[in-house]
């Protein structure tokens, strides 16, 4: 396996998160010498680009002219980066010696494979998964994503369960390694989520497409988690509720797409008065607002399905059940 890695573009998208910068670019440069780092700035209105200028003249800085989010903030920059890879890096991560080397053996050894994601661990919590991406994506029948390592709010501790490199079905864009010839064949993310579960839309467009998706416990990261919109934002949840429908409208097949988008509605109302109890009346809302948005989203969303989608996608039948009734 070659030592010589080349064309690889670690990216750090950035919203006035000097501070996540300042903290964690230090070890990115350290641990990255195969790599070169972009930071591309969403617009910020803080001094992010003084101090990337003067603390960090290694980092190659793109400005995008206004903040178009997580999805279309990446299509935006990545149009001026010319690499093989990228890797997709949240600002607040804290990456490990000897990072990125298995995630580029995994990639030259099957090139069928188009996404790969590390280990993601909690900086706050180390010994413990993080919530986005643990140990890879899954998602089960009813379109729920979840992860190894991760059910819902429950985390796993690490004790070495998922020192794998296996097939999953999406991978975190809390770290996300990708080819830029498959990137780009996908049109990129889709704009329009702006931020959460567009890298899962991405990765069920490889899949569907033929590609395969991989996590590697060979690598490791630590991720704070909620830097940039906490867990607990009802507009995180507005987000989420609109983008995961649009997201089975767009790559799931018919006639399960039917009762699968009627049993989520249901589904999702009983999940908004929890939500509601949990965390306040403005979730209830939130889950409203998400159905809504889809449906005006509807006609564009019928535009982008996709020409070929697969039936057996998940690997977990009936999740919430499972978690919350049956407290598996």
């Amino acid at each position: 396996m070659t030592e010589n890695y080349k064309n690889l573009a670690v990216v750090i998208l950035n919203w006035n998160g000097k501070n996540w910068l300042q903290k964690f670019l230090p070890s990115i440069i350290q641990f990255s010498e195969e790599a070169e780092i972009y930071v591309i700035d969403n617009n910020s209105t803080d001094n992010s680009i003084e101090i990337l200028k003067r603390e960090f003249p290694i980092v190659k800085i793109i400005i995008n002219d206004k903040n178009y989010g997580f999805a279309g903030g990446y299509n935006e920059g990545l149009k001026k980066i010319n690499a093989e890879y990228y890797c997709l890096l949240n600002s607040d991560v804290e990456v490990t010696e000897n990072w990125i080397k298995p995630v580029l053996n995994l990639f030259e050894r099957d090139s069928s494979i188009a996404a790969i994601q590390p280990k993601i661990l909690s900086f706050i919590n180390k010994d413990h998964f993080e919530f986005a991406g643990a140990a890879g994506g899954l998602i089960d029948n009813l379109g729920y994503p979840y992860c190894r390592g991760r059910v819902f709010d429950d985390l796993e501790k690490d004790n070495g369960q998922y020192n794998d490199e296996t097939e999953i079905f999406w991978a975190s864009g809390c770290c996300f390694f990708i080819r830029s010839i498959d990137f780009w064949e996908q049109n990129g993310f889709d704009e329009r989520f702006f931020a959460h579960q567009e890298e899962i839309d991405l990765c069920w467009r490889l899949i569907n497409s033929g590609k395969k998706v991989f996590y590697t416990g060979k690598s490791e990261v630590y991720h704070v988690g909620g830097g940039t919109l906490n867990k607990q934002s009802a507009q995180k949840t507005y987000l989420n509720i609109r983008n995961n429908l649009s997201m089975m409208l767009k790559n799931l097949p018919f006639p399960k797409l039917i009762w699968l988008l009627l049993f989520r509605l249901c589904l999702d109302g009983i999940a908004s008065f929890y939500f509601a109890y949990k965390n306040g009346f403005s979730h209830l809302w939130a889950v409203a607002r998400g159905h809504l948005g889809f449906y005006a989203q509807l006609p564009e969303t019928l535009k982008r399905r996709q020409k070929h989608q697969k039936s057996k996608y998940y690997k977990t039948k009936w999740l919430i059940f499972r978690h919350f009734l049956g407290r598996k």
